[in-house]
């Protein structure tokens, strides 16, 4: 949780963003995930895509798919705009969520959201790079384990700076409205 408390000294609350601002933005490193297809996908910066990350994995019971569900109602807010932004559901589940696991379950919600899951490194890495704690514990025996993780969302600007994120329970509407004003 640590690696987090910069992400908590960085947000300034009365910045223009409706999430909590991250200023000044903070570059982010690119990482690059094997796809179920045999090609990659690498969250490098695209010229004129922001792109809005969450950490989880497929087996979740609430915070998860609540998540991508507000998600989705985002992209319908956006319409077309919504073409420009890229989606990305981060597995941090790599025991059971595949490539083609996290693809598929990301996939479930809107056919444009891109589900990766990678080696324990890049996955370690990445979650570093983002402050992200996950934790495996006990469940029951129709769950199976559960992984306790953080559930913010994060909001990455084209130019591949992190300039925003979005507690669990802040309303989609605030995710579009940065978006709406990023694009």
């Amino acid at each position: 949780m640590l690696a987090g408390a910069w992400l908590l000294a960085a947000c300034d609350l009365s910045g223009d963003f409706k999430g909590v601002a991250i200023d000044p933005p903070r570059p982010m490193p690119a990482f690059t995930f094997a796809r179920s297809d045999g090609s990659t996908f690498s969250t490098a910066p695209e010229a004129g895509r922001p792109t809005v990350l969450f950490f989880g994995y497929t087996h979740c019971p609430d915070v998860c798919p609540t998540t991508l569900a507000d998600w989705k109602r985002v992209r319908a807010r956006l319409g077309d705009a919504a073409d420009r932004v890229r989606f990305v559901f981060v597995s941090v589940d790599a025991e059971r969520d595949t490539p083609a696991v996290a693809e598929r379950y990301a996939r479930q919600y809107d056919a444009h959201f891109v589900g990766v899951s990678g080696d324990p490194l890049t996955t370690a890495r990445i979650m570093e790079a983002y402050g992200v704690a996950a934790a495996r514990e006990p469940g029951t025996d129709a769950t199976g384990y559960l992984v306790s993780h953080s559930s913010q969302v994060f909001l990455v600007n084209a130019d591949g700076a992190l300039v925003a994120l979005y507690p669990f329970g802040t309303g989609w509407e605030a995710l579009a409205d940065d978006l709406e004003r990023l694009l």
